[in-house]
This record gives structure tokens, C-alpha cells and sequence, in this order.
């Protein structure tokens, strides 16, 4: 298929990609890498009049690290991040879910932030950024501002962004100091490369002693947007990673309240039943050897 009639503009500049925003908000789409977004045109589930080409900004094209923990361009692709070192040192967690993210002719052109603004709740970088507590730098014409990432998944394919800003960083704050962190992202899907039909990812501090000091838990596929397991988080505290009865009796009520629906790839009670036994594996996973020292 092809995509509806529209007007290319690559922007030389961050402020000039915010003007074209501001100047057709609503009607223009931006383009970084183009993996979901040139689909969806193809298919015209969407039908920008203005498509604003950001790839080629050079000063959105990076990864750092500093004190304050990471920070990832909205330029960078995938492949990139995951080949970082400053990433596997600071946020271990995203290269781990982008091993499962598509395949790597994908991730060449995909971007981080662009997956993430995309908002698919079946992909792995959604659930990443918001297990992580990251945050979304976005400037438009009234200024810069920051998103938590617990209040940037609005709905399925949907942010909190409004239409004349544009995603410029994506932030990972580092974890506290004299804590280990622990790490997993684990999936099930129809292929290797598919959007997950559940994927769980989990990450974890503990002290000195293997105490859990605190725990994020992290599910996608079985929502409208990824979902903060609560009440597997709580229960998490104070325990330990080696405890297999605390995380057989986490991993069922992480699932406890979910209510997934049906559809052609999987039934709610199968997605319903698969989180469980997931959310079990990626805390086992993170114990034997998802972890680095902070």
C-alpha cells in the first residue's frame, strides 16, 4: 500500500522541528527513524498532511552519561544504545529488552525515544523506560519540560505529549549509591522479533546483605499501556531474590488484577496466566546474574 499525499520537511534544527510542529500541530507527524511511523502511513491508519524529518539533527544524535545518570537523544537508534557502553553501565535494563526488540535491520533506523513516544503497549521499550523511572525531556513552544514516565502512556498509542512538542531526550536517573541493582527482561511472543504477546521486565536494588530495598515490576501486552505490577513490588520488600516461594507468590499477584482481553494472537486468561510465570523467571533471571554494582 501506499501512504495518503503529504508535504517532507527535514528540520536542520530542534527549534525549526518545533516551529513545523507548532505551525500544523495536529497535521504533522514526526519522523526520526520511521519503523512504525512509515508503516502506519502505508496502511494510512494515520494521514499527516506534514511529516517532519528529525533524524539528521546532529545535536539529538547522542548517548551520555554524567552524574545525574543517562541520557539518550532522541536521534539515537537502537543499535547505537545497544551498543553502548554507557548504557550496559547505567541502565543494563535497556539493552536487555532491546534483544528482543524487532531485528537488527530495525534497530539500525529505529530510535529509542521514537519507540517509546510511539507508545505500542506490546513493545519492550515502554515497559523498559517506565521499570527504570525514566523521564521525557519534550520542548515545544511555551519551552522544555519533563514527563515522568508514569505519566507518559496516556492510552494504545498514545502519550501525554501535546501535538506541537517534540521528544528530544529520554533520561534514566542512576541508581542510589551502595545498592546492586539487579535487572531482567523476558518475553513471549509468536516469533522471535514479534511485539510480545506478555513481556515482563523487572528491575531491583538490594543492600549488601541481598535485601530488597526496592523493586520495580513491569508489564506489557496485557494493557492499553505497560503496567506498574503494585502490589508485586510491595510484597517484594524487605525480601529476597533467592526466596523461590516469595517469588512464585510475586509472580501470581503481579497477574492478579490484570484483565487482558481476547484477541486473534492470545486469550486474556492465556496472557493472564503467562504473565505470572514470567514475572517469576525475570526475578529468577535477575538473581543469577541481571546485576551490577553500584
Amino acid at each position: 500500500m501506499k501512504p495518503a499525499p503529504f508535504d517532507y520537511v527535514r528540520a536542520a534544527t530542534t527549534e525549526e522541528a518545533v516551529s513545523l510542529l507548532a505551525e500544523h500541530e495536529w497535521d504533522a507527524k514526526v519522523l526520526a527513524g520511521g519503523q512504525s511511523l512509515v508503516a502506519m502511513m502505508n496502511m494510512r491508519l494515520v494521514r499527516p498532511t506534514v511529516v517532519v524529518d528529525i533524524g539528521r539533527i546532529r545535536d539529538l544524535d547522542y548517548v551520555r552519561a554524567d552524574a545525574d545518570g543517562l541520557r539518550i537523544g532522541a536521534a539515537a537508534t537502537q543499535t547505537a544504545v545497544l551498543a553502548s557502553p554507557e548504557v550496559r553501565r547505567a541502565a543494563p535494563l535497556v539493552p536487555a529488552a532491546l534483544r528482543w526488540a524487532s531485528h537488527p535491520a530495525i534497530r539500525n533506523r529505529g530510535t529509542v525515544v521514537g519507540s517509546v513516544v510511539h507508545a505500542d503497549p506490546a513493545a519492550e521499550l515502554p515497559a523498559a523506560v517506565l521499570a527504570l523511572d525514566a523521564e521525557l525531556v519534550v520542548a515545544g513552544p511555551r519551552g522544555t519540560r519533563t514527563i515522568p514516565a508514569t505519566d507518559l502512556f496516556v492510552t494504545y498509542l498514545t502519550t501525554s505529549l501535546e501535538p506541537d512538542e517534540l521528544a528530544v531526550e529520554l533520561r534514566i536517573p542512576t541508581p542510589a549509591p551502595g545498592t546492586r541493582s539487579h535487572h531482567a527482561f523476558i518475553e513471549v511472543a509468536r516469533r522471535h522479533g514479534d511485539f510480545a504477546l506478555v513481556a515482563a521486565g523487572v528491575n531491583v536494588a538490594t543492600d549488601a546483605s541481598g535485601r530488597i530495598e526496592s523493586a520495580a515490576v513491569v508489564l506489557a501486552g496485557i494493557s492499553d499501556t505497560p503496567v506498574r505490577a503494585i502490589q508485586a513490588e510491595v510484597m517484594l520488600a524487605g525480601g529476597r531474590l533467592d526466596d523461590a516461594a516469595l517469588l512464585e507468590e510475586v509472580g501470581r499477584a503481579a497477574a492478579a488484577d490484570l484483565k487482558p482481553t481476547d484477541d486473534v494472537h492470545a486469550s486474556g486468561t492465556y496472557r493472564r496466566r503467562v504473565a505470572a510465570v514470567l514475572v517469576k523467571r525475570a526475578l529468577a533471571e535477575a538473581e543469577r546474574g541481571g546485576h551490577d554494582e553500584r
